[in-house]
């Protein structure tokens, strides 16, 4: 479970899009979510879209890893989805909050990554998120409120990158992907292997 956090507009959802046409053992892990779908967004691959009530039901039924309430929408991971697909052997990568982040650490402990992006300033963020056009002055200002707060938890993550070039930062973050990826814990099929190796010929 590879986590990617950074503040709105530091570059979490640019390198992962990157991770996942890189890495083809990589899948996305698609959180549900109360907010609107956006254009261009598809349900069930960039989000599960649904209402708050339903999300209330499943989040009292235990179905959730984590959840999280951001700028007044709800999003959540899907406990059954990411369970079997650990169990077959499948990586999967999770662009969520430091709240998000610091539950799955909780619950799921060694399964955990936990990679957390920096702006080089709050300047260049705050020129990235202006130069998006998406976003009112308003939005602008609250989000820029929040990456303040979000950057706060930077201690609480196993890495720090800061995204000062988007080719560097994906270089580090990938090389990190690959390092866990080799820990002995992380190998399937590893014992049998080993145990094979020291067997006493003849």
């Amino acid at each position: 479970m590879f986590v990617l956090s950074s503040p709105s507009g530091a570059g979490k959802t640019t390198i992962s899009r990157m991770l996942l046409d890189a890495d083809q053992q990589l899948r996305m892990s698609v959180s549900v979510t109360t907010r609107r779908m956006r254009p261009g967004e598809v349900d069930g691959t960039d989000y599960h879209f649904t209402d708050k009530a339903r999300f209330e039901r499943m989040a009292a039924a235990g179905e959730f890893l984590e959840s999280a309430e951001v700028f007044g929408n709800h999003y959540g991971t899907l406990q059954a989805t990411i369970s079997t697909g650990l169990e077959d052997g499948q990586d999967f990568l999770f662009d969520i909050d430091w709240q998000g982040a610091q539950q799955l650490s909780q619950r799921m402990r060694d399964d955990v990554v936990r990679v957390f992006l920096l702006p080089p300033s709050l300047d260049e963020l705050r020129r990235r998120l202006t130069g998006r056009g998406t976003d009112s002055a308003e939005v602008i200002d609250a989000r820029m409120e929040r990456a303040q707060s979000e950057i706060s938890h930077w201690d609480g993550y196993d890495y720090v990158v800061v995204n000062d070039d988007i080719q560097a930062c994906f270089d580090k973050v990938r090389q990190i992907l690959e390092a866990e990826r080799q820990r002995r814990t992380r190998q399937l099929g590893l014992i049998g292997f080993v145990n094979e190796l020291m067997k006493p010929k003849g």
